[in-house]
């Protein structure tokens, strides 16, 4: 039986509640006060991917935001908006919806491409922007065009997901195992804890995660050719003006560190790039505490230019 959304209930330190923007529901968790940090997961995972972050900002001054990204946990799973533009939309509507003009934001993965998409197609709202495991959208454009036995070869299963129906299939069976094969295979030797394996292959399981989360994979490969993956592409063409750190985990075989590297040429503020070892591609889960000593530091640095 398909668990439901109550699985993505997990208490902590932190306040569930749901937030509308824009006509959707968000399931958003929260804690701490200052200054707002919104915190956006990537795939295969939900909002507690940033436990780590959401106890250790709160205790630095902040506000800590994690969501549900449109379509995963708690949130409301329509059947279209999985394009980078929609997304980008959504996720200012929730800053404005949580009182604020303007946020730090902090993106892993899909919410890391989300992320830089913000901060081009809204910078106003993004004040301070973390791409963790995320090239610029452009660079990764560019690697699965001319990088064919690197970050091509390394994206295969993103390949196989524009297959309709049966990807869907294939992840859910056997209780999520395959959930579970990709944490394993992406990240460093003894991560994930069986338990942390199991509470996301139970959310992957809420009925249609694994399709709308799929929708991402397709929207991206698919509109590669079309005219709105172009206008998409050229949008993106333009500068970022908020100060941004890139963190990247030095054992990522998801996205190779050479895919992530050149992503400051997108970049006209002060700009940081941080190569953690001993991480995989989700170094702010495997290396909590590096990872939250980078951020951190580079969040009270006020001229991040280095």
């Amino acid at each position: 039986m398909a668990p439901d959304e109550s699985v993505v209930q997990i208490e902590g330190p932190w306040t569930h509640r749901s937030v509308h923007a824009g006509g959707t529901r968000f399931h958003v968790v929260e804690a701490g006060h200052g200054p707002l940090v919104m915190l956006l997961h990537g795939f295969p995972q939900f909002w507690w991917t940033w436990r780590h972050q959401l106890e250790a900002l709160p205790a630095a001054g902040y506000r800590a935001v994690a969501v549900d990204l449109r379509g995963y946990g708690g949130s409301d799973k329509p059947p279209r908006g999985y394009d980078l533009p929609t997304l980008a939309a959504d996720a200012t509507g929730l800053i404005r919806a949580l009182g604020e003009s303007g946020a730090i934001v902090v993106g892993h993965d899909w919410g890391g491409l989300l992320a830089w998409t913000m901060a081009v197609l809204e910078p106003k709202c993004v004040r301070r922007l973390v791409t963790v495991s995320a090239p610029h959208p452009l660079r990764l454009r560019g690697a699965l065009a001319t990088d064919p036995f690197g970050q091509l070869k390394a994206s295969i299963q993103a390949l196989g997901f524009q297959l309709p129906l049966l990807p869907e299939h294939l992840l859910t069976r056997r209780d999520g195992r395959r959930v579970g094969r990709y944490l394993d295979e992406w990240s460093r030797p003894g991560w994930p804890e069986p338990e942390a394996a199991r509470t996301y292959r139970e959310a992957f399981r809420i009925p249609t995660v694994s399709h709308c989360a799929l929708e991402y994979h397709r929207w991206f490969g698919r509109s590669q050719l079309r005219p709105d993956g172009r206008r998409y592409a050229r949008v993106m063409r333009t500068e970022i003006q908020a100060p941004t750190l890139q963190v990247h985990g030095a054992l990522d075989p998801r996205v190779l560190p050479r895919t992530a590297q050149g992503s400051s040429r997108h970049v006209a503020a002060p700009y940081r790039w941080r190569l953690l070892e001993g991480a995989g591609h989700f170094p702010h889960e495997e290396i909590p505490d590096v990872f939250n000593q980078e951020l951190l530091g580079w969040l009270a640095d006020p001229e991040p230019d280095r």
